[in-house]
């Protein structure tokens, strides 16, 4: 056979083993594709039960919870100041009172994710001072509430809800005015002050002037589950007070008190709860 017919040969062959590779190319290829679309399928399927974001839960709440409520009160303290510094005390602050208490909860069943509960909460803040005569003067407010809160929860996700309602109750304030000479105090001193007291003496005294106020809160709060059995809090509300009655070491009657001189002021609070959620 000429050498031109063998060269024709192997180049016949050489298509063919190309063509046979393009083949097997094509066909793993198509393969590939194929399970590819498969997987995507299924990926697919399975993203359905668990979309993004999370679809509403349309569960209803049971159980109950309680925990304790850290807050932060942001009482309007001018009102006292305007009269606590011309008296020679010093002023309140009036970046706000932290607050400590608790709360809880339960699920009532009637109403759906309607739960009914309690919550308390105090907390207080101090001034104090010392003028050129050496006479000390401390101020001291504090601020406590408590009552039954009835709130409707709205699940939004699992694990996350809504929680809007508020309380009900009982509370007020306690402003708490001391004066001291700064002096070694005797036996028969106290008497003195007991009495008509020594002309030109400074005596020492303690004043509890006390308002009681029916407290109303509008809350809107958002929890989260942590766990099954933990969740924690953050929320806001509005701190009212109505119906003020006070008093002067709880014993007399104290009359004349400005209307603007209460607990009252916004809220921010938060909260780590154990319980069924």
């Amino acid at each position: 056979m000429s050498k031109a017919i063998w060269l024709h040969f192997d180049a016949f062959r050489l298509l063919k083993v190309i063509r046979q590779s393009n083949q097997y190319r094509i066909l793993h290829m198509r393969r590939f594709i194929t399970l590819l679309l498969v997987s995507l399928t299924i990926s697919v399927a399975s993203a359905q039960d668990y979309p993004i974001p999370p679809k509403r839960t349309t569960a209803s709440k049971v159980g109950f919870f309680a925990g304790v409520t850290p807050s932060w009160l942001f009482v309007d303290v001018a009102p006292i100041n305007s009269f606590l510094v011309p008296s020679g005390g010093a002023p309140f602050k009036d970046n706000g009172i932290f607050m400590f208490g608790g709360a809880g909860a339960v699920y009532i069943g009637v109403i759906n994710n309607l739960r009914l509960g309690g919550i308390g909460l105090g907390g207080g803040i101090s001034s104090s001072s010392v003028d050129a005569s050496g006479i000390r003067r401390d101020a001291d407010l504090d601020v406590g509430f408590g009552g039954i809160t009835v709130e409707y929860v709205l699940p939004v996700i699992p694990r996350l809800d809504v929680a809007l309602g508020g309380m009900l109750g009982w509370g007020g304030v306690d402003l708490i005015l001391r004066k001291d000479t700064g002096q070694n105090l005797t036996w028969d001193d106290e008497w003195v002050n007991f009495g008509p007291g020594a002309p030109g003496t400074v005596e020492n005294i303690t004043r509890t002037l006390s308002g009681s106020y029916f407290v109303w809160m509008p809350t809107v709060n958002v929890e989260y589950a942590i766990l099954g059995w933990m969740a924690i809090r953050v929320g806001a509300g509005y701190v009212g007070m109505s119906a003020p009655s006070w008093s002067v070491d709880g014993e007399y009657d104290l009359i004349g008190v400005p209307s603007d001189v209460n607990g009252e002021g916004f809220i921010l609070n938060g909260g780590i709860f154990v319980g069924t959620f």
